[in-house]
């Protein structure tokens, strides 16, 4: 890995983590401000809010593979309205939708149709639409870490690291 790719992941895995303690802590502004994309150009910002939202995903499919014994027990995915009530996910607000397609496809294995997922709601969802996207991915990452830290099962280190402070 060339060292500029390698130093701009660990500021990217740190700045998932004071995200991730910020939205412990009920701080979603905070939150969102911590992941707040430092490049300048509209389009380096958004591919640096995909990597954030991929890198979350991808360890929250990790997460949900381990809660599901490696796929052997299932886990289910629900969504819920506004006034707790399940929906189906074709009734869920859009950034839900995305969260849990984008979910569900890495789960799967394919982390291609979880990235297109990601750019298309990037590409076409309003900020507050977006901001809702990260934080949902924010806090599977807190539920299903604290999850698998309750049944000591396997969490990242850099989750645990932040989830644990």
């Amino acid at each position: 890995m060339e060292p500029d790719r390698s130093e701009y992941e660990r500021r990217l895995v740190e700045k998932a983590q004071r995200a991730l303690v910020a939205i412990s802590l009920g701080e979603d502004a905070e939150a969102l401000d911590e992941l707040t994309p430092t490049a300048v150009e509209p389009e380096a910002r958004s591919e640096e809010t995909k990597e954030l939202v991929m890198m979350l995903f991808g360890e929250c499919s990790a997460m949900v593979s381990t809660l599901g014994d490696g796929g052997s027990a299932p886990v289910k995915v629900q969504v819920f309205d506004e006034d707790g009530e399940e929906v189906s996910i074709d009734q869920a607000d859009p950034p839900v939708r995305t969260a849990v397609r984008t979910l569900l496809a890495e789960v799967h294995g394919n982390s291609e149709a979880a990235q297109e997922q990601v750019e298309i709601a990037l590409a076409n969802a309003a900020p507050d639409e977006v901001d809702s996207l990260v934080l949902q991915a924010l806090r599977w990452t807190i539920r299903l870490s604290a999850e698998c830290l309750d049944r000591d099962l396997p969490v990242a280190p850099w989750i645990s690291d932040a989830v644990a402070d």
